[in-house]
């Protein structure tokens, strides 16, 4: 597994880039107890007399909350099972929670109707699919389940044991965190913010990581640092989220890590008002910037980096090992992926999406080999009590 993600990295990091929807049509439908299950149909490719020999037969993504066009974590990982499913001629689909609510039942009916409707494979993203994970491998124990953000511990509170049927990807995202907030300060921002959507492990580790990094900068510059730090309990961006942050940008906030799906579009709007910045999460987000400049959204694009994990690439090489009749290397295992194990989190270094001013591509690297190394080790907790260690040369204003 890790060779084959080794591989295919980069090219699934720049597909998930690729503007929502593609080829095929889509369509909607409700379950009788309220859990939303969106289908989008594929293209002549993937029609049933094409389809390529193999193992899979169906390929379905059960969504996180949110939107499925999140241009972040979500639609991360569709525009990779898309892509996998174009080349081998698979029929996909998606199914999306009604709300930010859905409780796990909801996610049940979502499995469930993901396999009536013929999926032998299906994408659970989230963490909160780990009780719905636990119902489906065992009702359905044919069905392979690739579970992104998932650990055992979220499926089996107690033992932590994963099924059989079961491969769970989880990403050290504390990683890529403090290699955004290292970079923010070295390029001299000192008076930061972190939005996070909801406070669940996977946000909680970009948000700690990203202290830990400006800290250690803020202690090698001798600057004095200030950072908000709020989680918005939501995946998307509205007219509360937004007065947040306009109120932290006229409180002299330069620039605002927005972790948290669709949560980027509030920072960006006020970022906009007030000449800030902002750093996006999961893929390289500096496209919608340039997009926001083209058709006037933004006076100029906000994203200085986005603070990114290899989703397009444990989606689709998970998808090509079940495929493949390979499943028992990865069968009942959690793939949790940093830079030890490879370039599986990171700032983007091209040069269309390197908007620092003095930062240069050359320090990253040397940021990166130090934690690769482990001369430079990122507290990975995921606790919203336990707050990361810093020195007093940061100041973490932590808000309900």
């Amino acid at each position: 597994m890790k060779k084959f993600l080794a591989l295919t990295m980069a090219a699934c990091m720049a597909l998930s880039l690729a503007a929502c929807g593609g080829s095929g049509s889509s369509a909607a439908a409700s379950t009788a107890d309220s859990a939303a299950a969106s289908t989008e149909a594929t293209s002549d490719a993937a029609s049933a007399e094409n389809t390529a020999a193999g193992e899979i037969t169906g390929i379905a993504q059960c969504c996180d909350v949110g939107t499925l066009d999140d241009e972040s974590f979500n639609q991360g990982c569709w525009e990779a099972v898309k892509a996998y499913g174009d080349a081998n001629g698979i029929e996909y689909n998606y199914y999306l929670p009604a709300g930010e609510d859905a409780s796990d039942e909801d996610r049940e009916t979502l499995i469930r109707q993901a396999v009536n409707d013929g999926a032998n494979t299906i994408v659970c993203v989230g963490f909160l699919y780990g009780p719905a994970l636990a119902w489906g491998a065992t009702e359905y124990p044919d069905v392979h389940f690739i579970a992104i953000d998932v650990s055992g511990f979220d499926i089996d509170s107690e033992n932590g044991t994963i099924p059989d049927n079961v491969f769970c990807v989880t990403f050290k995202e504390e990683q890529a965190g403090y290699l955004a907030g290292y970079a923010a300060v070295k390029d001299g921002f000192t008076k930061l913010g972190f939005l996070g959507g909801m406070a669940v492990p996977a946000v909680i580790r970009y948000g700690y990581g990203f202290v830990q990094g400006a800290d250690a900068a803020a202690q090698e510059m001798g600057a004095d640092v200030q950072m908000n730090y709020y989680y918005g309990g939501q995946f998307y961006g509205d007219e509360k989220i937004t007065a947040k942050m306009d109120g932290w940008y006229d409180g002299g906030t330069e620039i605002v890590f927005a972790c948290g799906g669709g949560i980027w579009t509030s920072a960006a709007e006020a970022a906009d008002k007030h000449g800030a910045k902002i750093i996006g999460v999961d893929v390289d987000q500096n496209y919608l910037g340039v997009q926001g400049v083209e058709d006037d959204s933004f006076t100029a694009n906000p994203f200085v980096t986005s603070a990114m994990k290899g989703l397009g690439a444990a989606v689709n090489d998970s998808l090509a090992t079940v495929n493949a009749g390979e499943w028992s290397t990865i069968a009942g295992t959690n793939g949790n992926f940093g830079l030890e194990e490879g370039e599986y989190v990171g700032l983007p270094t091209a040069e269309d999406s390197w908007n620092f001013t003095t930062f240069t591509v050359e320090d990253y690297n040397a940021v990166v080999e130090q934690i690769r190394s482990g001369a430079i080790t990122v507290d990975n907790t995921s606790d919203d009590a336990t707050k990361p260690t810093t020195s007093d040369k940061i100041t973490v204003d932590y808000q309900s």
